[in-house]
């Protein structure tokens, strides 16, 4: 019999199925949140010393603002799997969860007795799903990665940024979380198989993989053509105008007129109705042919105007453009507010703290926020009550050993309310 879950209000469409997180440093913890804020209830392990992720970014009152979100509406142990001990620990509990999901590089939990085939023995039916640099198999395989050089390997890093410039990066680790939602996908993948045909399997996800996915274009142009795909800046290859334009108040706005009703929407709002019929510019394709032409015309007609102006003159107009938003932007915009998108979530240490919201909105069985990411070892004791089923004194034991860490006098836990949304 499964152990009972006692959290209040959990909802959504992964209800019942419980996860054990073995990961770290964005793209293992990302995927358990996806699965965690659609009902999933996930119990993560961590180190003494906490994942890394706590050390990145912003703190308050030494809270990791990065952790209240990304460890949100999961519980947390602290277990030292180095020691056999916690290996057996961790053993006793695996029956008790559907799904396990771990980010170790290749080999590490064979190492320790915790790899799939040993696994399974104890839970035949187990979904393992694997994040690793490059994959489970492959001449790689042992290599050590993170996001940004699956990035590099991948050659999406090399379309990121202004030609006449060394490659940029986004400054947020976009290949864990691309990673993360193939693998959270692929756990409920594997989840529906497991309903039909009663069998577990592994989930293996590379970040190289999952980063190369999004050049799927640019390989069967090359394979015919030879032809390698390069940075544009902030234009998008092909597809015109289409690109980041200054305004006379010294602000940016990013028009997107690449189709022809709506470019030619677009001549009509900035009055210069011949360009809907010039040659140079009346189809897609010869305007990719005359970019800096029209990207030119564009650009003089925004730096004849403040960005607010033009906001208000493409709207009307119904042609695709935004300023580039800072998140000062995004709490003051109605919309964000109106998707819930900035939920005011329960923090057990700030007392609450605005996390991003659920993605996507399921009309019937949404996704919801219960509580914030907890701090290193605070449901330890609740977690190995339940599921590895020790006492209060068996715990205290593997305490002074070192084995586990349990916060001082943690005792139960009330779990705070549901973040309204």
């Amino acid at each position: 019999m499964s152990a009972e879950d006692t959290s209040p209000s959990r909802t959504g469409p992964l209800l019942g199925y419980k996860v054990l997180e073995l990961g770290s440093t964005a793209a293992g913890p990302f995927c358990t949140r996806l699965l965690a804020d659609f009902g999933a209830e996930v119990v993560k392990i961590e180190a003494a010393e906490g994942d890394p992720i706590r050390k990145l970014g912003q703190t308050v009152d030494g809270k990791s603002l990065y952790a209240a979100s990304i460890c949100r509406n999961k519980t947390i142990a602290s277990l030292d799997l180095r020691k056999p001990e916690a290996q057996v620990l961790l053993k006793r509990m695996i029956p008790e969860f559907d799904a396990v999901v771990e980010n170790f590089r290749p080999g590490t939990l064979e190492n320790w007795g915790l790899g799939y085939d040993d696994l399974k023995l104890l839970r035949p039916d187990l979904v393992m799903t694997r994040i690793s640099g490059y994959g489970q198999y492959g001449p790689y395989r042992d290599r050590p990665g993170y996001g940004v050089i699956g990035e590099a390997m991948s050659g999406l890093r090399s379309l990121i940024g202004d030609p006449d410039r060394p490659p940029s990066r986004v400054a947020m680790p976009l290949t864990d979380y691309i990673t993360a939602l193939y693998a959270a996908l692929g756990t409920v993948m594997a989840l529906l198989a497991r309903e039909k045909t009663g069998v577990g399997q592994i989930v293996d996800t590379s970040l190289v993989d999952s980063a190369f996915s999004f050049m799927e274009s640019s390989v069967p142009d090359y394979e015919k053509t030879g032809a390698i795909t390069m940075r544009a800046g902030a234009r998008l290859p092909n597809s015109a105008p289409n690109s980041l334009y200054s305004t006379r108040d010294g602000k940016f706005i990013h028009i997107a007129a690449l189709a022809d009703p709506v470019y030619r929407r677009l001549a009509g709002a900035m009055k210069m109705p011949h360009l809907a019929t010039d040659p140079r510019f009346s189809e897609q394709n010869v305007r990719s042919e005359n970019v800096d032409q029209i990207d030119e015309i564009v650009a003089d007609w925004t730096k004849s105007h403040d960005l607010e102006e033009v906001e208000r003159i493409l709207e009307a107009a119904s042609v695709p453009a935004s300023r580039i938003f800072t998140m000062a932007d995004i709490f003051r915009d109605p919309h964000f507010s109106a998707r819930d998108m900035l939920l005011e979530v329960p923090d057990d240490d700030l007392g609450t703290v605005t996390l991003a919201g659920v993605v996507p909105k399921l009309s019937k069985t949404p996704g919801s926020v219960l509580w914030s990411g907890h701090r290193t070892g605070q449901d330890t004791r609740e977690i190995l009550r339940r599921f590895a089923r020790l006492s209060d004194q068996e715990i205290d034991t593997l305490e002074r050993d070192k084995i586990v860490f349990c916060e001082p006098q943690q005792g139960d836990r009330a779990i705070p309310a549901t973040a309204t949304l």
